[in-house]
């Protein structure tokens, strides 16, 4: 069984560059390969409808690949989903330099042909322990969307579904279609 001699915290992440791509998860870096095409075009269609929707209903922020919310200390997690958003009444003041110091309100996972459910499902619960209220977890392969709103209320939606913001992003919604189009 391997051991680990040092846990890195968040600050320790954010200051150490050419890490690449990565997660800070329980104090452990988690490296990760680049996304596969596909799993790009996915991530920046459903990124693009989020956008295209706050900016004319400005409810908050929609971020995308690879920013950082710390959602847990001692020891410290980092994740960075494809795609989130968080409510402006939550936004602090003073510009953010670094990790959102918190988990967002919508996170956004695509899955890769490597992801195993085991750690997917880990994210998701990361996700919502931290205070994150939405997690849409998207699958090219089935081409469904998994919606997480709570431990024990998940749906899956197909193609002929529509996504919607429920109370997070009231208002929005998008065929499950239009986030698998070409």
């Amino acid at each position: 069984m391997a051991t680990v001699e040092h846990l890195m915290t968040a600050a320790e992440l954010l200051e150490t560059p050419g890490l690449g791509r990565c997660e800070l998860v329980h104090g452990e870096l988690i490296r990760m390969s680049p996304s596969g095409f596909e799993h790009g075009r996915i991530a920046v269609n459903i990124g693009w409808a989020l956008k295209e929707f706050v900016k004319t209903h400005p409810f908050g922020v929609v971020t995308g690949a690879e920013t950082g919310f710390h959602i847990a200390r001692d020891p410290d997690t980092v994740r960075a989903p494809d795609a989130a958003f968080t409510r402006a009444d939550r936004l602090p003041t003073t510009r953010v330099r670094g990790f959102f110091p918190e988990a967002p309100d919508l996170a956004v996972e695509v899955l890769s042909p490597g992801d195993r459910a085991s750690e997917v499902l880990a994210k998701v619960q990361d996700w919502l322990q931290a205070g994150c209220r939405v997690v849409w977890v998207i699958d090219p392969e089935r081409t469904t969307v998994t919606v997480y709103s709570g431990r024990d209320h998940v749906a899956v939606l197909g193609p002929s579904d529509t996504l919607t913001g429920d109370d997070v992003l009231p208002g929005f919604s998008l065929s499950v279609r239009e986030i698998f189009a070409q």
